[in-house]
Formats: structure tokens, C-alpha cells, sequence
């Protein structure tokens, strides 16, 4: 058995060799051989050199091609049998592979572990992702106490590219990552695709990862927020037919309002408005992809379950541990009053 590990970099040398002594760290069956592929996006801190010199194969890039060429140039390089898609600013828990491909032995496309906040491991960074209605993401739990909420093992079809094992044949059936989105929701895409395949998956919370987050890419900064906007109406684009777009009306206006209100309370308005320029004008060319999926039976009834339990989850976890001001006036403005979840 063979497993691939995939990293995208691009000029983080510190934290691509922390990411890469933790892989060389991991706990695998006797039969197991990993196999550590690192995509670098032409980086000029040393990064390849020094990723080669702890026996990781890298695929040189002669540009920056952001993060879904990257990690499809390492998907499609992959040997093994399970390709496991890691962050560079990521070190995983030496039991992380056997507790993943444990979990993935009871079924399933791909089984994603619990990240905890690397500065602080007590808190949450991600307890897998979750995408409301209106085309919304949270990281589930980010930000809160590690505790009892985020300890069940679960169904989802949300995979997280900051560290989840896949089985190869999800990407010989799914595609790969949409290049469209250079950085930012890329993930999301992908796990939206997945459940209107129905092609699910399973959270294990033994499975732990410590990211530190928002290293290469800052945390607001106007290009995440330019992506952000724009990649959140090309996901509407690709994934929701009129039938969804009517349907959903009232929770994509208020996703979209109040991101909007976000970017601009964070000084980011421009940038919002250039990234609702880019989604308008790639609307056309994304809306294609959508008409040759739009046939498949019982695609968009899988993804409007799927996207309903999603949001359920969300609220879920918000009522449990606190409410953020987004998701609290999401659901005010996302539901009628007489079905009001807050």
C-alpha cells in the first residue's frame, strides 16, 4: 500500500520542513510506503532545495500557479493508492495516518481529521467544513474550545485541504480541484461536487493535525478578499441550477449581503467590489460547467440535502459554543420568521 502525500508551497521554507518532519514522523501499517510529493510554486527561498534534501520529490513550477494547479499537478503525479492533501503550515500528529486510513476501512471517499490551532492546541481550527445554503464555508468550530461538540465521529461530504486522506479513485471520479479558483474556497468546490455526486466521506476527530493558518496568505487582506467574493458567486455558478438559484434566494442574498458588510466593516470594500466584478464576468464561462453536470439524476436534490444538513451543522455548533455575528444574522435574514433557527 502506498500513500501520497501532497504539499502545495511557495516561499515558506520554516514551515514546509516542520510539515515535512512531521510526514517523516507518522506512524504507518508495516505493508505501508509514503510517498511525499511537494508542488513549488517557484519559490525562491530555498524551499525545493531544502524539501529534496529530506527525500520529498518535488515538481518544479515556473510560476506561482496558485493552489489548485499545484495540488492537481501533485494529485496526477501521485503513485499510491491514497493521496493525502496537506498544507505547508500544517504538522500532523504522529498517529494521524493510522487513525485516518482506520477510518476510511469502515467506507467512504476520503476521511479528514480535527485541526487544532498550532500556537494554541486547545482550540479549534477546523472540525471539518460545513457550506450553508447561500454558499457560505466555515471551518467547523474554528476559534472555539476543543470539547465535546467536535469529538463525534460523522458523515460529511466537506474534505478540507488542510490535511484529509483521500481515496485516489475520489479524484478519478470527482476531477480535480477547479483551477478557476486560484486560492480560497478551493476546497469547498471540491466538497460541493462531492455531494451532488453523493460521493461522501467521514470526519474523525482522533485524527489531529496544528495548523497555524493565514501564513502565506494574510488573513483580510484585500486579495483574499477579492478571491473570496469572487469564488463564492463562481460556486453559485457552477453548482446551483435556476431551480436551486429560486429556491435559495433568500439565504444567497443574505450570505452574500453580509459578506459584503464584512469586507467592508475590515476596510476591504474595494476589494469586495473587484472580486463581485471578477465573479459577474466569469459567470458565463463557470455556468457552463454547470450544464454539463445539470443532467445527472438527482444531482441537485443530493446537493440540496446535503447543503441543508450542512447548514443544520452549523447551527448546531454556533448554538453550542457561541454565536458569531455573521452566522447569527445569517440566520435571521436566511429563514422566515415563523422558522427562525437562532
Amino acid at each position: 500500500m502506498t500513500v501520497s502525500v501532497v504539499i502545495p508551497n511557495w516561499n515558506q521554507r520554516e514551515l514546509l520542513v516542520s510539515a515535512l518532519r512531521s510526514i517523516q514522523a507518522l506512524h504507518k501499517p508495516a505493508d505501508c510506503i509514503i510517498e511525499t510529493i511537494v508542488v513549488d510554486n517557484a519559490s525562491i527561498d530555498g524551499s525545493a532545495e531544502a524539501a529534496e534534501d529530506l527525500g520529498a520529490t518535488v515538481l518544479r513550477q515556473g510560476s506561482n500557479l496558485g493552489v489548485s494547479r499545484a495540488f492537481n499537478a501533485g494529485i496526477a503525479a501521485a503513485s499510491g493508492e491514497y493521496v493525502a492533501l496537506v498544507n505547508n503550515d500544517v504538522e500532523l500528529s504522529e498517529d494521524w495516518l493510522e487513525r485516518l486510513l482506520e477510518a476510511l476501512g469502515s467506507g467512504g471517499w476520503f476521511a479528514a481529521g480535527k485541526s487544532l490551532d498550532w500556537s494554541d492546541r486547545s482550540r479549534i481550527d477546523g472540525a471539518g467544513d460545513a457550506v450553508c445554503r447561500g454558499g457560505a464555508a466555515w471551518r467547523l468550530g474554528h476559534g472555539r474550545a476543543d470539547g465535546p461538540e467536535f469529538e463525534q465521529r460523522r458523515k460529511t461530504f466537506f474534505p478540507s485541504a488542510t490535511a484529509t486522506l483521500f481515496r485516489k479513485t475520489f479524484f478519478e471520479r470527482a476531477g480535480g480541484f477547479e483551477e478557476a479558483f486560484f486560492a480560497y474556497l478551493e476546497d469547498v468546490e471540491l466538497g460541493v461536487r462531492a455531494a451532488a455526486a453523493g460521493m461522501e466521506g467521514v470526519y474523525e476527530p482522533a485524527a489531529r493535525a496544528y495548523h497555524r493558518g493565514s501564513v502565506t496568505g494574510v488573513r483580510w487582506s484585500a486579495q483574499m478578499v477579492r478571491w473570496m467574493t469572487a469564488h463564492q458567486i463562481l460556486l453559485l455558478a457552477k453548482h446551483y441550477p435556476a431551480r436551486l438559484l429560486l429556491r435559495f434566494a433568500r439565504p444567497i442574498a443574505a450570505a452574500q449581503l453580509l459578506w459584503g458588510a464584512m469586507s467592508v466593516s475590515r476596510g476591504r470594500g474595494a476589494a469586495w467590489i473587484l472580486g463581485l466584478f471578477d465573479g459577474v464576468r466569469g459567470w458565463r464561462t463557470m455556468r457552463r460547467s454547470l450544464s454539463r453536470v445539470e443532467g445527472r439524476d438527482g444531482s441537485s436534490s443530493r446537493l440540496a440535502k446535503a447543503l441543508e444538513a450542512a447548514e443544520g451543522e452549523i447551527v448546531r455548533i454556533q448554538r453550542a459554543t457561541g454565536w458569531d455575528g455573521y452566522w447569527k444574522w445569517y440566520c435571521r435574514l436566511a429563514w422566515p420568521p415563523a422558522q427562525e433557527r437562532a
